[in-house]
């Protein structure tokens, strides 16, 4: 059963006392993704390998929402992930994609369901498998693009790309390469000032999540560490730092290994909800009164005080 360790009393503004985290989803074979649809009251998760994307409510429970959700009729052999990985809205309410087995951002209209492609290369060639997203006030997408969609990752015969980067797609289209440096770059979030970037690395040897200072154009400077994972994953902590969301207060919640954690600006524990096995991600949903997680296998839910972002 899922638990939710109190580490701060911090926590206590946020989940009510003897909240207990709900198991909604299960059968999935790799759950990501996971974002709220308010126009609707839904949930939509990913399912990468299964080339899935599912719905969620209450009265319905989970049914299959798009599929392909990525890219159809891959060699295996060749892509480890056809399918969509994280999932977000746009300001006008359309579905995006970081469409892992196609590689590139897809923008998908909810009513019309018409998919258009959005960002497919960086200057000339073709990105790895995009994987997660964050939209910025203005429109522009910030996403990462680690090789984790790949059969062979960083030595497939596929990878045009030196370098498995942090990109931002402007609303014109131009798209700009934030760092080359890092390994595997995975989830992403601006802090609710956009004056912050945040970028987890799954780095197996090196797991840890970055921050960046943003300038007036939007450029990352001044990065750092703000959480080295490596002591959670050398104590055995299932997973790597993964996807993340910052709430409207700026509490963040990350993927690390051992489960998903709620932490401060600075990094100071709030709570850890722990399965077992890895949390790769989550998504506020129902006006920030749930906390939704794709937890390996299955999804949760864990009910949150109403109006505690602020």
């Amino acid at each position: 059963m899922p638990t939710l360790k109190r580490m701060s009393p911090a926590l206590d503004r946020i989940v009510a006392p003897g909240t207990r985290v709900e198991v909604i989803a299960t059968g999935i074979r790799w759950a990501e993704g996971p974002v709220w649809v308010p126009d609707g009251g839904y949930l939509l998760f990913s399912d990468p390998p299964a080339n899935i994307v599912r719905r969620w409510t209450r009265a319905t429970g989970t049914s299959v929402f798009l599929t392909p959700s990525g890219a159809g009729g891959t060699d295996p052999k060749l892509i480890r992930e056809p399918g969509a990985n994280g999932l977000t809205l746009d300001r006008q309410g359309r579905l995006l994609l970081a469409n892992s087995g196609g590689r590139t951002i897809d923008q998908f209209d909810l009513a019309t369901r018409r998919r258009t492609v959005l960002a497919e290369r960086f200057e000339g060639k073709r990105f790895n498998s995009p994987n997660d997203m964050h939209v910025a006030r203005d429109g522009a997408i910030y996403f990462t693009d680690p090789p984790y969609g790949l059969a062979e990752g960083d030595d497939s015969p596929l990878k045009e790309m030196r370098v498995n980067g942090v990109y931002r797609r402007r609303p014109g289209g131009r798209i700009d390469l934030l760092d080359a440096t890092l390994t595997r770059p995975n989830g992403i979030a601006l802090s609710p000032d956009e004056q912050r970037l945040y970028v987890s690395v799954s780095d197996e040897v090196a797991p840890r999540i970055m921050v960046y200072d943003l300038d007036a154009r939007g450029q990352a400077r001044n990065r750092r560490v703000l959480l080295d994972a490596a002591p959670m994953k050398a104590a055995g902590g299932a997973g790597l730092p993964d996807g993340m969301k910052v709430a409207r207060d700026g509490t963040l919640v990350c993927s690390v290994p051992g489960g998903m954690m709620m932490m401060t600006p600075e990094a100071e524990p709030i709570a850890l909800i722990a399965t077992g096995a890895p949390i790769a991600n989550c998504a506020f949903g129902e006006g920030g009164r749930a906390l939704y997680m794709a937890a390996n296998d299955r999804v949760l839910r864990l009910p949150l005080r109403a109006g505690w972002q602020g």
